[in-house]
């Protein structure tokens, strides 16, 4: 019994300094860009949203429990789902669980179909905490939605998600008619890395002539490229909530399985090689991005002088299944009619901007939706009521609007 006693008290005050550490921490260091409304409930989500992760970090010290495991529960146990009135079926595509959302109405034909890749970074996220997203979604646009419930870290790292995501949609393509879907109005989307791989397998399925084309990507907030972590986006927001630069790049190295010491290579972009980048310059250089989202002063130079060790350990950033950006000219010249949505607030705002241009100027239809006050992962916060923002829903409502329209 006092052992119990002494344990739980220990216990209590380390969680209560953890949580007085971070309230301070987010009082005096985390600045809320003034056009986001609603501040006082920005900074307490964001506070709960660092203690979890501090908490998180705690128990992995200890050996207790992996970070990215304790999150996911929390975000999973707080979760409130919402199906909307469509049928929600959770299955397995040989060992990969998929949540299917089917409307309830009958249908006069087959509906269209939406593939739905979470985000996370690969380290959080779930097919519980973007339920209430992808059901919306299903509600609102009379389609199956079929979401992927990929491996991710601590356990799995890049490509295990990527494959999984592939393997899903490979399956879910092929067995269309089971579902209702018209083949012809097939959507691949996702939100973040969940964008990111999105973009991947709309690349790759073009190959694939045993299967039916997509009809439309809808990319949110995406990853698209993790060489050039020096335009415009990422050093005004290096230290914007929810998702840092420095945050950003340290789940990029575990997903990616590669030593946080060569963070600093990544971020002065000494591990490019001159060739490489006299090829992707035109692609990723800073002087893609249009004036308005650039800020004045002196620039880094970039990229800084080439470092070979650090090119030989990270040199898989270039494939294209972590890079879509990079692919050849004719690849993205057959990629389908493009939905993309940025937030003004969030590191990854250019890699949106970079993979528009490259999309228009090889004649691919874009629609873009930019949320001036929206920040990474604004999204799932629609449906949240006094905890969403105008950003959330207006992502959201795009988004429906753009796939009712295909």
């Amino acid at each position: 019994m006092i052992l119990m006693i002494t344990l739980f008290t220990t216990a209590t005050f380390l969680v209560l300094g953890v949580s007085v550490w971070v309230l301070i921490k987010e009082i005096l260091t985390v600045h809320v860009p003034p056009p986001i409304p609603q501040r006082v409930k920005f900074h307490m989500l964001h506070y709960f949203f660092q203690l979890t992760i501090a908490l998180g970090n705690v128990l992995e010290k200890m050996k207790i429990c992996p970070m990215p495991r304790f999150f996911c529960f929390i975000q999973d146990l707080l979760v409130s789902k919402n199906n909307f009135g469509v049928l929600v079926k959770n299955m397995h595509f040989g060992t990969i669980p998929v949540r299917l959302f089917q409307p309830k109405a009958t249908s006069s034909g087959p509906r269209k179909g939406i593939i739905f890749y979470h985000g996370g970074g690969g380290v959080f996220g779930s097919l519980d905490s973007y339920h209430n997203t992808c059901s919306y979604l299903a509600h609102e646009t009379d389609s199956v939605v079929m979401a992927v419930g990929y491996r991710k870290l601590p356990d799995h790292h890049h490509p295990t998600a990527y494959h999984d995501c592939l393997n899903a949609t490979v399956h879910f393509l092929k067995e269309l008619k089971t579902y209702g879907v018209d083949p012809a109005r097939v959507v691949v989307s996702g939100e973040s890395i969940g964008a990111g791989a999105a973009a991947i397998i709309a690349q790759v399925v073009l190959a694939r002539k045993d299967l039916p084309q997509f009809r439309a990507q809808v990319l949110i907030n995406p990853v698209v490229q993790g060489v050039n972590f020096q335009l415009p986006s990422y050093q005004q927001y290096s230290d914007v909530p929810f998702l840092s630069r420095k945050f950003l790049m340290t789940c990029a190295c575990k997903y990616l399985a590669i030593d946080q010491s060569w963070k600093d290579a990544m971020l002065k972009g000494t591990f490019i090689p001159p060739d490489h980048w006299k090829k992707y310059a035109k692609w990723l250089s800073s002087d893609n991005i249009p004036q308005r989202f650039k800020s004045q002063g002196r620039q880094p130079e970039f990229p800084g002088p080439f470092n070979e060790s650090a090119y030989l350990e990270t040199n898989h950033i270039f494939s294209l299944e972590t890079s879509p950006l990079l692919a050849d000219d004719k690849i993205i010249a057959q990629l389908p009619e493009t939905f993309l949505v940025s937030s003004e607030y969030d590191v990854l705002r250019d890699d949106t901007l970079l993979y528009k241009k490259r999309l228009e100027e090889q004649g691919v239809p874009v629609t873009w939706c930019h949320l001036e006050d929206g920040f990474h992962g604004c999204i799932v916060l629609f449906d949240k009521n006094a905890l969403s923002f105008p950003c959330s829903k207006k992502a959201m409502s795009s988004t429906v609007s753009f796939i009712k329209g295909i």
